[in-house]
């Protein structure tokens, strides 16, 4: 019986990639009811996990920052299809949905999996070890990208509303791409050493030993999985959306909680391996995994955004408004003054996960 235990728990994460993969199949397209829709999120969840574990086994071959950047860009990539695809399919009552699912990831990210990852890492090793070089760095990048694509199209006018003109959108995705493609070329050339831990351990496997590198081969198998994993993730997400749709509107709850809840989906993966980070002291990665991810959300979907808008019907609103341009403000000072000194205490991650309520709170309570 041990035996057997031992060989499920060791083949979990490569049956489950393709099972959700044809949950998915299955489920892509038809109304599901309640029961399915209770089995749709069981195997979401599933996915999920699998997705970190082969997210960790390719971060050990490869090491870091590439790991972390790996994982952020691949959910990115697929998130922003999922948006795409909804906008296309929706029609104008979709024209807020991008500027509501990225917010909904910067403040996720930010304040959300680095707050839970400073928390985490403080409770257990007192004080929570980065770089302030490379974090500082990032959240200077995901700043510079959320006011240029989510701030000012709240103040220009060009165009009446929250919403860019055809020339400033083109200068928002173009000024996006630069700005990741920068900081890209930053956190694996040169000055990589800022973005790795501060305090560098080991990996060790479930047993505690020290664990060697996987092979090329396995290495490429979870790749493929974790691509695999991802797509199911957020495809299993929209099949889940009308029923969460749904519910948000039998809540009487605002429209823009649709966007909070399919970010929250998507970067459970991210979450979940920023916490498993920060239980081994390893903030930096938990720290790159957070605001790679919020940055990766905007340089990405911004642009596809601009090229989709060919195809969309109504207009495109990007523009926050007044309450949520003040919760970004303040999660930007307070996530500078929290890098600067290079370590931090629960204070700050309890704080970042204040913030992280206080939107959630308001985006129900508007």
């Amino acid at each position: 019986m041990a035996f057997g235990w031992r060989s499920v728990t060791a083949e979990w994460p490569l049956l489950i990639p393709p099972v959700s993969v044809a949950v998915l199949g299955v489920t892509w397209g038809r109304d599901i009811g309640t029961v399915l829709a209770l089995v749709v999120a069981v195997v979401l969840v599933g996915a999920v996990l699998a997705a970190v574990h082969h997210a960790e086994v390719v971060a050990h071959r490869v090491g870091e920052p590439f790991g972390s950047l790996i994982l952020a860009v691949a959910v990115t990539v697929i998130e922003v299809g999922l948006i795409v695809t909804l906008m296309i399919s929706g029609g104008p009552a979709t024209a807020s949905l991008a500027r509501d699912t990225v917010f909904a990831a910067v403040m996720l990210t930010v304040n959300g999996i680095m707050g839970l990852s400073l928390f985490v890492g403080s409770r257990r090793y007192g004080v929570a070890l980065f770089n302030a070089e490379g974090t500082g760095a990032a959240l200077a990048t995901v700043a510079s990208l959320a006011t240029l694509s989510l701030v000012l199209p709240t103040f220009t006018t060009s165009r009446p509303g929250p919403e860019f003109s055809s020339a400033q959108l083109i200068f928002a995705a173009v000024a996006s791409l630069v700005l990741y493609g920068m900081f890209v070329l930053t956190q694996t050339g040169p000055h990589r050493h800022f973005f790795l831990p501060v305090i560098a351990d080991e990996p060790v496997d479930a047993d505690g030993r020290n664990a060697a590198p996987p092979t090329g081969r396995m290495a490429g198998t979870s790749l493929a999985l974790l691509v695999l994993a991802l797509c199911a993730v957020v495809g299993l997400a929209k099949v889940e959306s009308p029923a969460i749709e749904d519910a948000v509107e039998d809540a009487g709850l605002p429209q823009s909680i649709v966007g909070v809840v399919i970010a929250l989906l998507v970067l459970l993966p991210e979450t979940l391996a920023a916490v498993r980070a920060a239980q081994r002291n390893r903030i930096q990665i938990s720290l790159n995994l957070a605001l790679g991810s919020a940055m990766a959300s905007i340089g990405l979907t911004i642009p596809a955004i601009a090229v989709a808008s060919i195809w969309l019907d109504g207009p495109l609103l990007l523009g926050l408004g007044p309450t949520q341009v003040v919760l970004l403000a303040i999660t930007v000072v307070v996530g500078m003054l929290t890098v600067v000194p290079g370590r931090a205490t629960r204070l700050q991650g309890g704080v970042h996960l204040v913030l992280l309520a206080a939107y959630v709170f308001l985006s129900v309570n508007p």
